[in-house]
């Protein structure tokens, strides 16, 4: 009587062949076969990579930030200081996270370096303030401003209602949170377009005041150090509105896992937007703006400087 083979069960849910007398093979006598291993695509370029640290640096920081730079320092020459200054520390910052993403390839950002390096109490605590206090502050802070300025345009003449801006805000926050579930190539495709928008604006706003300066209309920037509002009190705030304009370095450590060649484009890519970052920084620094187009009054009436090209 030829014996047939039955199949068992064992405790984590797979099966085994053994004999009618229910005797199975030994465990050790193979290998386990070899379990599929989730990974994250390496989708992100270094064209795509530039556009997200660009494109999270440059937002609504640099629009809502420099007022309160120069509202605290009380002259257009320790203004640009601190904006320099800031930029250095950026720099540091971000070269710092470049040397951390190479050594541990993970993604995750903050929580994945503190959970290696301290543990997982830390790294839990650090994620949930994270996720209840900071992301959502900073969200509020950006999409508000998006509201604002998509609404502006349409409200010249009166007050904004603050219902309105809420209500574009909360489209703006579902929209892009629906395009980053569904793809990450189209959510990076629109990133580089955004990118380029953002850039193209920026350019619009620097050739004019360029060109200011090599006519020789520097008539601004005489006495630059002067103000009747320096108070070295200021400058901690100050320092806090710059390093605001500049956050968002540490952005494409969150995705390390999704970056081709993250040993090299790490670095390079950190390293690049910073340089670029600073540069524009100080090219495009609205306080400068305004001494070679407007006046500082007016700069520091408005809440929006954005808006004030046109003065």
């Amino acid at each position: 009587m030829v014996r047939k083979p039955v199949v068992s069960t064992i405790s984590n849910g797979g099966y085994l062949q053994g004999n009618v007398n229910g005797r199975l093979p030994s465990l050790g006598s193979k290998e386990p076969p070899e379990q599929e291993k989730v990974v994250l695509k390496k989708k992100i370029t270094l064209l795509r990579g530039i556009s997200i640290i660009i494109g999270t640096i440059i937002g609504a920081g640099i629009f809502i930030s420099p007022k309160g730079v120069l509202q605290n320092t009380g002259s257009v020459g320790m203004s640009l200081i601190i904006w320099t200054v800031c930029g250095v520390l950026s720099l540091f910052g971000a070269l710092s996270y470049a040397e951390l993403g190479t050594s541990i390839k993970k993604s995750g950002g903050h929580y994945t370096y503190i959970l290696e390096v301290f543990g997982p109490l830390p790294a839990f605590v650090r994620v949930w303030v994270e996720l209840l206090i900071i992301r959502p502050a900073a969200t509020a802070v950006i999409s508000l401003a998006f509201g604002r300025y998509i609404l502006e345009p349409f409200f010249i003449q009166c007050e904004i209602p603050e219902l309105a801006i809420k209500l574009i805000t909360a489209v703006g926050i579902t929209v892009v949170m629906v395009l980053n579930s569904m793809s990450v190539s189209w959510s990076a495709r629109i990133q580089i377009f955004l990118t380029f928008c953002k850039l193209t604006a920026i350019v619009i706003i620097i050739v004019p005041g360029v060109m200011q300066l090599i006519k020789g209309q520097t008539q601004h920037f005489k006495d630059a150090f002067s103000g009747r509002d320096a108070n070295i009190m200021g400058l901690p705030l100050a320092f806090y509105y710059g390093m605001y304009a500049y956050a968002g370095w540490f952005y494409l450590n969150f995705l390390t896992e999704e970056v081709e060649n993250p040993e090299k484009s790490l670095c390079l890519l950190l390293m690049f937007t910073e340089f670029f970052i600073c540069g524009q920084w100080r090219t495009n620094h609205p306080p400068c703006n305004m001494y070679i187009h407007g006046h500082r009054h007016h700069w520091l009436r408005a809440d929006k400087c954005g808006l004030l090209y046109d003065h």
